[in-house]
């Protein structure tokens, strides 16, 4: 009932202006229909807004900066302006794309910063405070993508999020049980007394008035406020004064990139993912072309032979995501011999429905070239028909747990995304090569899969997930779970998951969701499974477009995540 009161005086608030019908619904066996436009996001505040936006005119793209803001506000476990992300788009003509605002290493960044004088990587040192920052770019990729596709001015996009942060987020249970999580993290980085200093509640309101102002001046002087105005001198002797590298230099120099996505087909399926830095529409169309000679629909879903071919194929995906993938700034990436049919073929001749392939068996296959669990992802579809699929990551929760007071926002740790030191694990386990290792002006690997995909030549979904190095796997599932499955959209959001990364050489399982049979006739054949440390693997956010050409929203039960639409 408080949840059903709270979402009314929500949509009271935010839209009373509005004549359109707004829709809200969190989760069921089919998810919130609508015809118009629709957004699906971790907080009912962002999609509220986000959607705001496409009634007053605005499109997709001008939704997405609304909505991501938003998120700075309400969701600062992830939503940020002291991190980046990815965003892959497709325009109602069948245009594509993707930008890049991927964090940055300083220009003072070198490749042993966070190794001792033995050559061994120093607990910590790449995941809490300052040195572990990347350059922000979160603000220069929203202002990009505004500029070239958005058709409201900033003003109407900034203002509801300014009177957000002001007036304050209702902290929902699972915000307060984070918040609570985290204090003695905040407390061992931050020297300053945080506002997040007090045992928090469900239905207590946060305010952010620091980060109000922030705004304030990025709407007064446009993306350059963050980049080379105030709020960039603050920035800079907040990280100096913390012992942090980023200089006013790293932050001028900061730009986001247009990037080519990664495009493949899988049945009668066009799948549009995000290029490297991202490692997620590579690894997504190794394991898709992979599984594709296999009769899935006829295993079923989440069955042993379901299980087994996905698995194989996720690690052998894996293995060439540690050594070859990295920032195709500074390093050449072989997309086209990784995703080539005739390469994925021979990867899988060894598979057998027998037994387990070992991890030790499988390295990084034979082409001659030299994350986070807690990041948030939005869709997006308009009522023109243009589509983003848009993550958005701090890495850590929190980031590095660096909180700048005066600015109203957490600093990403996203130095841990470089390898450190190649063959050894960054904070999920991730082992990485020298293609990934730190670079000044260097982007570092990540896993966001921000995906959209086609069927038959016409917008089909816009999907994604948080998850660190299990979002390839949970968009992988969502998009089967529709295609092979023929579930709905909040079906395949919600169906339980599992998540194979090579190395360590487990299944990851979500507890208490697969049969114990089954999981009994894995480990039969070979197979380490893992459900203690499997609480959730990614929180899916997806829109599909029905045969009816109507919008199914899918929010993942996981968090808080909320559908709306109109």
């Amino acid at each position: 009932m408080k949840r059903t009161l709270y979402v009314l005086f929500l949509i009271l608030l935010c839209l009373s202006c509005n004549t359109t019908k707004t829709e809200v619904k969190k989760s069921n066996k089919r998810g919130l229909i609508s015809k118009h436009g629709m957004v699906v996001s971790a907080r009912i505040e962002a999609s509220l807004i986000g959607v705001d936006i496409l009634k007053k005119g605005g499109n997709a793209f001008d939704a997405m900066a609304a909505t991501g803001l938003a998120l700075a506000v309400s969701y600062p476990f992830a939503g940020n302006l002291g991190g980046g992300g990815f965003m892959v788009y497709r325009k109602a003509n069948g245009d594509i794309g993707g930008i890049d605002y991927r964090e940055k290493a300083p220009l003072t960044a070198t490749k042993n910063m966070f190794l001792d004088e033995n050559g061994e990587v120093i607990p910590n040192k790449s995941t809490l405070g300052s040195l572990s920052v990347g350059v922000p770019g979160s603000i220069a990729g929203i202002f990009e993508v505004h500029e070239k596709f958005g058709k409201l001015p900033m003003k109407d996009i900034l203002e509801p999020v300014i009177a957000l942060a002001y007036k304050g987020v209702i902290v929902t249970k699972n915000q307060a049980n984070r918040f609570n999580n985290y204090q003695d993290q905040f407390r061992s980085v931050n020297k300053d007394s945080l506002i997040f200093y007090k045992d928090w509640k469900e239905n207590d309101t946060i305010k952010y008035p620091a980060l109000a102002k922030t705004l304030e001046r990025i709407l007064k002087n446009g993306k350059d406020e963050f980049y080379k105005g105030e709020t960039a001198k603050i920035l800079v002797k907040f990280l100096k004064d913390n012992g942090g590298i980023i200089t006013e230099e790293d932050l001028a120099n900061y730009n986001a990139r247009w990037r080519t996505p990664i495009t493949f087909s899988y049945d009668d399926l066009k799948i549009i993912s995000m290029s490297p830095p991202s490692s997620g529409g590579i690894c997504l169309a190794q394991i898709m072309k992979m599984i594709e000679p296999f009769d899935l629909s006829d295993y079923g879903p989440n069955s042993l032979k379901a299980i087994q071919v996905i698995t194989e194929a996720e690690r052998r995906a894996y293995a060439d995501r540690s050594y070859y993938l990295g920032d195709p700034d500074f390093v050449s990436i072989p997309t086209d011999e990784l995703t080539s049919n005739a390469y994925l073929k021979s990867r899988m001749a060894d598979f057998s429905f027998e037994k387990a392939t070992s991890s030790a068996s499988v390295s990084h296959g034979n082409i001659g070239v030299v994350e986070s669990n807690e990041t948030t992802h939005y869709s997006i579809i308009d009522q023109f028909g243009n589509a983003v699929s848009v993550t958005t990551t701090l890495n850590g929760a929190y980031g590095s747990k660096l909180y700048c007071s005066e600015l109203g926002f957490f600093l990403n740790n996203e130095m841990d995304d470089f390898s450190s030191k190649p063959g050894v694990p960054n904070m999920f386990g991730l082992i990485g090569a020298e293609a990934n290792s730190i670079a000044p002006e260097k982007r570092m690997l990540s896993s966001m899969t921000p995906t959209i995909v086609e069927k038959n030549g016409k917008l089909f979904m816009s999907v994604g997930t948080p998850g660190g190095s299990t979002i390839i796997t949970s968009v992988l599932q969502t998009i089967l779970n529709v295609h092979e499955y023929n579930m709905t959209m909040q079906e395949a959001v919600d169906a339980p998951r599992f998540h194979h990364q090579w190395l360590p050489d487990v299944i990851q399982m979500e507890p208490n969701s697969f049969d114990k049979n089954l999981i009994n006739q894995l480990e039969n054949k070979g197979y380490i499974i893992n459900e203690k440390d499997s609480p959730v693997i990614g929180k899916v956010d997806g829109i599909m477009v029905l045969t009816d050409k109507t919008l199914e929203g899918g929010a993942d039960h996981r968090g808080d995540d909320t559908a709306v639409g109109f």
